[in-house]
């Protein structure tokens, strides 16, 4: 079987100029490609080791299908918390703690959901060590 790897996410973005600005100010995102694919603008960003894909175009419909959120891990989440609420984030609880992860939800432009989290891999069985690393 070929080799496969997740690369990215594709949000539909009805502004998507906010939708950058937020990203970059809020999580640190940097734009690696703006340009035409696929007939229409589309932004390609870096966030640490991931990628967001941004589509300029409104969502469709109510929010989409079976994805509940997008994790985003972080090494200090109370950091991280600190940061969006000073750029006027509202978070609706605070950050749940369960030993070594913790995490909050927040809302993202469009409705999307993410998770931000922090886990200290460490401490936990191998299994999750290996899958989550020492590092984010």
């Amino acid at each position: 079987m070929a080799e496969t790897h997740l690369h990215h996410v594709h949000l539909f973005c009805s502004d998507i100029a906010a939708t950058i600005e937020w990203w970059v100010e809020m999580l640190g995102a940097q734009v690696a490609y703006d340009g035409t694919v696929a007939e229409l603008r589309n932004v390609f960003m870096n966030i640490g080791s991931g990628r967001l894909h941004l589509y300029d175009q409104a969502p469709r419909g109510e929010r989409s299908g079976a994805v509940h959120h997008v994790g985003i891990r972080t090494d200090d989440l109370h950091e991280l918390v600190a940061h969006l609420k000073a750029k006027g984030q509202i978070f609706r609880s605070k950050i749940r703690e369960f030993g070594a992860w913790r995490y909050i939800m927040v809302v993202a432009p469009d409705d999307v959901l993410l998770e931000l989290f922090e886990w200290d891999a460490s401490g936990m069985e191998p299994d999750l060590q290996t899958f989550f690393g020492a590092t984010p």
